[in-house]
């Protein structure tokens, strides 16, 4: 039955997959050189327009720490997307779990339930989106929609509206310390990748993740229990969120319910640049990764040299516009040599 499963990733229940190494995230590939590309040209802007602020030791640990929490929501967001899904409301499950985290409550007692308190809460919210999908029948965007105000409203509720400061000395001495003398920060971005790889591209989950998005109903006839499956990837990202919270949580030493805002945005707009399609099947968490620099790259750029936050904001839709169009080609074109 795993062979079955691996056959329907190019939508057919009987049609085999290429070799794994043809299927290779590492495999040339012109659209992720495409966009290292787009990425060292910001660099070159950032080290002509800020020479003397830009490369410093100080400003790379800067942008790595910053693209750190939304790279963790941008990996489950690609699990999701990868699945045929959509979740709208991963900037509000961390909010939810840093609130939850960091209540006096939670705080009496110690570093270690304050973490699982964050993860638990993130994997729960996770979970119940993708129950109300698969088994509720419900549609992804409005599920995950009424998930986005519904946690949003509960950490307004258990906050209070008010700024939860962090006093436990040894969650923030953890989180917020150096290992190898690299912030744990990076440490912690630079496992939930590795890991996420490893689950996208060499286990059966992964491999069943692609089949979904790329076909259900040939999944189902194949043997996946598409149900089980994409409730377990809105796990996935609900997961991704609660880490993403600990990380917010030690950069700014403080739970609130603002935490995460519009964050949703930034994670699917990471995906989507990185090459994954937004109707399933096909994505790289190697291209998110570069999504997710390219976006923190452009924000860093823009506050060294002092420049409005609106022209970011159009410098973003424009990026996001010609990636888009650039999907939409890549798929034109496969279809038509098919």
């Amino acid at each position: 039955m795993t062979d079955q499963a691996e056959s329907v990733r190019t939508g057919s229940a009987v049609e085999p997959l290429p070799p794994k190494e043809k299927r290779s995230n590492f495999a040339l590939d012109t659209r992720l050189i495409g966009l290292l590309g787009v990425l060292v040209i910001l660099c070159v802007v950032g080290t002509v327009t800020r020479p003397d602020q830009f490369l410093t030791e100080g400003n790379i640990s800067t942008i790595l720490r910053l693209a750190a929490a939304i790279g963790v929501v941008s990996v489950g967001m690609t699990f999701v997307i990868i699945a045929g899904g959509i979740d709208l409301s991963v900037g509000s499950i961390l909010a939810l779990s840093s609130v939850w985290l960091t209540t006096l409550a939670t705080q009496a007692y110690g570093p270690v339930v304050m973490v699982l308190c964050g993860l638990l809460v993130g994997l729960g919210c996770g979970l119940v989106n993708g129950i109300l999908i698969s088994y509720g029948k419900v549609v992804p965007f409005i599920a995950t929609l009424a998930m986005l105000v519904a946690a949003r409203g509960l950490a307004e509720r258990i906050s209070g509206r008010r700024t939860q400061v962090v006093s436990n000395a040894g969650f923030l001495e953890f989180f917020r310390g150096d290992l190898l003398g690299i912030p744990v920060l990076i440490w912690m971005f630079a496992l939930v990748f590795a890991v996420g790889w490893v689950v996208l591209n060499r286990t059966t989950f992964g491999r069943r993740t692609f089949a979904v998005g790329g076909n259900a109903e040939a999944s189902r006839l194949a043997g996946i229990n598409v149900k089980r499956h994409t409730a377990l990837v809105y796990g996935v990202a609900g997961l991704c969120c609660g880490i993403a919270a600990l990380m917010v949580v030690a950069r700014t030493t403080a739970g609130a319910s603002t935490n995460g805002l519009l964050y949703e945005l930034d994670a699917i707009a990471a995906v989507v640049i990185g090459g994954t399609l937004l109707t399933g099947g096909r994505g790289s968490l190697i291209g998110t990764l570069i999504g997710v620099l390219i976006f923190t790259v452009l924000s860093n750029i823009f506050t060294l040299n002092n420049l409005d936050t609106d022209i970011q904001n159009i410098a973003k839709g424009v990026i996001i516009v010609l990636a888009a169009l650039l999907q939409f080609r890549s798929v034109k074109k496969t279809k038509s040599s098919t």
